[in-house]
């Protein structure tokens, strides 16, 4: 990092500090818990605008790869904060706080990502040198396959955008108070102020603030957490006693009555949902007249205010059409299934009843870390970030930093679930409903936490507790019992995360459109200013429509994270690494790769996914939709390997292209 960059961000690591000071000072003396989120959502909102107006810039180089003068560490710094999207700040550590050892799937797929980022892309894309993805498969493809790019860049690129932009309207709507579309609104004028004005050159700046912010906040509650349970600074050093005490609380729980009792009634729940199913859709008529003749006995009776409101509560929800009410019911059946199962145990590998199912949860484990891995390595805007290095040894030096500084977060996100974990074994459940902790009732009352007496014994039992896994992050802070500047800190990084990969994903989509779909194939002829202005304004375009289907609010939207990253290595994958590597790679061979990857992957997660009609017992080898990407791959290297084979070779230019990126230097 140059020095004025250096003094800059040093004052500015200062200045941060001081402002949470400032805040800390402030609840001493009686600032609420409303206000501290409201100054951090507003404060650091205006500080990444800031920072986007200083950098802003109409040079078309620094518009879309920065001038190529970030240096390594930035560069790291700011692919590390496109990279921790609100789904790992906020959900990473909720995975494996009910998933256990088979939840680190994800952190050693997503970082094991950018070891091939490192070793197979990173480099050889920077010595192309051009400005993105779509231009290099162009250039060793042909057109045909760069405008299948674009699409593929665009696809895979704005699903993730809606989730990160539907993160923002969460942690504003929970931390302020806001609604959530208002959140959503907030958030893109923020995003929008460092891409609008100033392309990668703004974002990239932003991003390395946005880190900045993010990492304090997600470190500080567990460093001082630590402090306070076990007396060490580093909570790493405290893991051993804490799996320890995870799994004695685990076992303590499991086979008591009240428990076995709790997780029998949440089993015959399932299956009197899988009954009305199965009747549908004679079913939903009973349901609707057995309602509203129960609603009108208690009227008539004079029954209890509470029973007769959750009854009409019932009836207001009930899906008016067959189709509604079997995903209605078969999320309500996925639900009391899962809390019917016996706790995990976090240092148990593969979980199952028979030994085929521990193989199967064995295989979908290699299969999910096999996707995250190819669809990390693919991912378009964090590809991008490679063409802003000045130098091949840089982006080289880039991938270290990003690798160093993603760690510093994935290996926080195992502290806080056992944390959470340990919080909820000891100071929640086995406790009863008139002493449960004020957190617990902040976070039932909008809707991350569910609990409830199914065995009528007036306390709570582990299986009638269930925590959504956005919540555990954010609701740490109360858990532990921290000041609430705690608690609107992690919101403040949570922010960050959401915004530093929304950004870095809305200039991706607006540059395909603008550059590879407009400029290289609709008007080669227009001016750079031209060029500008269109890609200023298909970035609007993509924020405004990004912004409503966010606010939407699709039930299905985080499961889409996960098919994101299935289509970016079923689609770019298989294309990009023999593109870069093997010299009889052909055009033909591209284009079916990408479209039977496509086809594969959106097949077989349609086909197995209960949500949009599939069927469970379609898994092959136990493999679940949110891996479907892993027969997208295969599938698209086949292809591609048979028709390069059989077909024509590539042109002399495509394959002299090879030579020329062989050798990154």
């Amino acid at each position: 990092m140059n020095p004025s960059a250096g003094r800059f961000y040093s004052f500015y690591f200062i200045g941060f500090t001081f402002f949470c000071a400032a805040l800390a000072l402030g609840e001493s003396f009686g600032m609420s818990a409303r206000a501290i989120g409201f100054t951090f959502l507003f404060a650091t909102i205006a500080l990444y605008a800031g920072v986007g107006v200083l950098a802003r810039t109409s040079d078309l180089l620094e518009f879309y790869v920065a001038g190529r003068g970030v240096p390594g560490i930035a560069n790291g710094m700011a692919t590390a904060a496109d990279w921790v999207s609100a789904a790992s700040f906020i959900g990473l550590a909720g995975i494996i706080y009910h998933q256990g050892f088979e939840g680190l799937a994800y952190v050693t797929g997503w970082t094991g990502g950018f070891v091939l980022v490192g070793l197979l892309l990173g480099p050889y894309l920077r010595k192309f040198g051009r400005f993105t993805i779509p231009e290099f498969l162009d250039e060793r493809y042909g057109s045909a396959v760069a405008l299948a790019g674009v699409a593929a860049v665009v696809l895979a690129s704005f699903v993730y955008l809606v989730a990160q932009i539907y993160g923002v309207g969460l942690i504003a709507s929970r931390f302020v108070g806001v609604d959530f579309g208002l959140g959503v609104l907030i958030g893109m004028a923020g995003i929008l102020v460092c891409s609008f004005l100033g392309g990668m050159r703004a974002v990239t700046w932003t991003q390395v603030s946005q880190y900045l912010i993010l990492i304090v906040a997600y470190l500080a509650p567990i460093l001082v957490l630590s402090v306070e349970r076990y007396g060490v600074p580093l909570p790493h050093l405290a893991m051993g006693e804490m799996v320890q005490t995870v799994a004695q609380g685990v076992a303590e729980r499991r086979d008591r009555p009240d428990e076995q009792l709790a997780r029998a009634l949440y089993r015959a729940r399932a299956e009197q949902y899988q009954h009305k199913i199965d009747a549908l859709p004679d079913s939903l008529a009973e349901e609707r007249e057995t309602l509203e003749r129960e609603l009108a006995r208690l009227r008539q009776e004079g029954g209890d205010p509470r029973t007769i409101y959750h009854l009409e509560r019932q009836r207001q929800l009930l899906p008016t059409t067959p189709e509604a009410a079997r995903a209605h019911w078969r999320r309500l059946r996925d639900a009391a299934l899962a809390q019917a199962r016996p706790p995990r145990d976090f240092s148990r590998a593969w979980h199952g009843d028979t030994p085929a199912a521990r193989q199967h949860a064995r295989i979908n484990f290699l299969a999910l870390l096999f996707v995250l891995m190819c669809g990390t390595a693919a991912l378009p805007h964090i590809l991008m970030r490679y063409y802003t290095t000045p130098t091949v040894s840089e982006a080289r030096k880039s991938t270290a930093w990003t690798l160093f500084f993603v760690a510093l977060l994935y290996l926080g996100a195992p502290i806080y679930a056992m944390l959470a974990k340990i919080e909820v074994l000891q100071h929640v459940v086995g406790h009863s409903f008139d002493e449960l902790p004020a957190w617990l009732v902040s976070w039932y009352r909008v809707g991350l936490v569910a609990f409830e007496d199914i065995n009528g014994d007036g306390r709570l039992q582990l299986a009638e507790l269930a925590i959504n896994p956005d919540g555990i992050v954010l609701a740490l802070p109360e858990m532990g019992g921290l000041p609430a500047f705690f608690v609107g800190l992690v919101a403040a990084g949570g922010l960050a995360a959401a915004l530093s990969t929304a950004d870095g994903l809305l200039l991706t989509i607006s540059n395909a459109l603008g550059h590879d779909l407009y400029y290289r194939h609709l008007a080669p002829q227009a001016s750079t200013q031209r060029r500008l202005v269109v890609s200023k304004m298909l970035l609007l375009a993509v924020a405004i429509i990004s912004a409503w289907v966010a606010t939407l609010r699709f039930d299905s939207i985080l499961l889409l994270v996960g098919l994101a990253f299935s289509l970016a290595a079923s689609l770019l994958f298989p294309t990009l690494i023999l593109g870069i590597f093997w010299r009889r790679a052909s055009p033909a061979g591209a284009l079916l790769a990408m479209a039977l990857g496509l086809g594969t992957s959106l097949g077989y997660y349609f086909l197995t996914h209960e949500a949009f009609g599939g069927r469970v017992d379609l898994q092959l080898f136990g493999i679940q939709p949110v891996a479907c990407g892993i027969f997208g791959v295969l599938a698209g290297l086949a292809a591609h390997v048979v028709v390069s084979l059989v077909g024509p070779a590539p042109s002399a230019r495509q394959q002299a292209l090879v030579d020329f990126l062989r050798r990154p230097s």
